[in-house]
C-alpha cells in the first residue's frame, strides 16, 4: 500500500509536531496533500476511474475546509503550512 503507518507517522511528526498529534490541522492538511498527490498521479494513468475521481474531489474539499478553518483561527499557521507544502490559494 502507498500509505503505511510509518509514512503517516512521519507526516504527522514533520507537520503536526509529534507523531501522536494526529488532530492538528497542519498534520491533517499535509496528509490530505500527500493523498491528493497520489490520487492525481493515479488518475493520470487511469482516467476512467470515476470512483477515485469522486473521492479526490471530496478530499480536496476537506482540505479546503481545513485550510479555511486554519486561516480563520491563526493566519500565521495558515501561511506557514501553505508555504511549507507549496500550496497556493
Amino acid at each position: 500500500m502507498y500509505l503505511t503507518s510509518e509514512k503517516k507517522a512521519e507526516i504527522f511528526e514533520k507537520h503536526g509536531g509529534k507523531a501522536e498529534n494526529t488532530g492538528s490541522a497542519e498534520g491533517q492538511v499535509a496528509l490530505f496533500t500527500y493523498r491528493i498527490n497520489h490520487l492525481t498521479s493515479h488518475l493520470k494513468k487511469n482516467h476512467k476511474d470515476y470512483a477515485t475521481e469522486r473521492s479526490l474531489v471530496k478530499m480536496v474539499g476537506k482540505r479546503k475546509r481545513l485550510l479555511d478553518y486554519l486561516k480563520k483561527k491563526d493566519i500565521t499557521r495558515y501561511r506557514a503550512i501553505i508555504a511549507e507544502l507549496g500550496l497556493r490559494k
